[in-house]
């Protein structure tokens, strides 16, 4: 197993636990991350003792998406550079969403963007009190455009179309009212309710569980990773061309300056 430097992967129990480990960052996406948790997660599906896989959070935060310099440096890429960041991001969601194994989101604070991607892909979210929820990518001149899939299979189509668009950001009970979690528990209890998950998940036929998930990807549309690939290619698409476009270009600038957009 590779030595990570920006996540913790352990296994204990038949529980692999995937730690985002930035907390200075509020566990921020940058280039190194989402590679490491792609291995990670890929290690999870094909080892054969693990029964269930945990995602969480280091510090107060779960992820807050982007990271700041990695934003920076996308400012600066090219339309194919930017395409081919997206996609690696899409690899990441799509091996999560679509692992062989149940996953569980233990949501120990706020996640926006990307944060948010990944626990659409989860198969269980549990979420402590007081963590806020955003897909704030129009508010950068930005869509959520790689994670939509994901987000829209989770929330449906009528609430991605008011959070697509307004950036709302939500609390933990109406992120919970909308389908993205499915409880909210205190920050206290936030470990005992990710055992109680892995507990029943524990006690079913591991064969079954896999077969479980695998039937509602197929009667629901049927998506498969295969299909999801070409989705990802137009997705990626999408975000790179918006990144470069004048106004995505204005947006993030205007993020990184702390500075109000000119669109307001």
């Amino acid at each position: 197993m590779t030595d990570f430097q920006t996540i913790e992967y352990e296994v204990s129990s038949g529980v692999a636990t995937v730690t985002l480990n930035r907390p200075d960052v509020h566990n921020a996406f940058d280039d190194r991350v989402v590679p490491e948790m792609t291995e990670a997660l890929k290690a999870a599906g094909g080892d054969a003792g693990v029964r269930c896989v945990v995602l969480t959070g280091a510090g107060a935060s779960f992820s807050a998406g982007a990271d700041l310099n990695w934003m920076q440096r996308m400012v600066d890429a090219d339309e194919e550079a930017n395409k081919a960041d997206a996609l690696d991001m899409a690899g990441l969601l799509r091996a999560l969403n679509f692992l062989p194994k149940p996953t569980i989101a233990r949501i120990n604070g706020s996640a926006f963007g990307g944060g948010v991607g990944l626990i659409a892909c989860c198969d269980i979210a549990v979420a402590a009190e007081g963590a806020k929820f955003g897909l704030t990518e129009v508010k950068l001149g930005l869509v959520p455009a790689v994670i939509s899939p994901y987000v829209i299979d989770a929330i449906g189509q009528r609430q991605a179309r008011r959070l697509f668009q307004s950036g709302e950001v939500l609390d933990a009970e109406a992120a919970k009212a909308i389908g993205l979690i499915h409880s909210v528990v205190s920050a206290d209890g936030l470990d005992d309710a990710v055992r109680r998950q892995c507990s029943l998940i524990g006690e079913a036929g591991p064969q079954a569980v896999a077969a479980a998930k695998a039937l509602v990807f197929a009667v629901q549309g049927g998506r498969n990773e295969d299909g999801q690939k070409q989705i990802d290619q137009a997705t990626a698409a999408l975000i790179a061309r918006l990144r470069v476009s004048e106004e995505g270009q204005e947006g993030l600038m205007a993020f990184l300056e702390k500075r109000s957009p000119t669109w307001r």
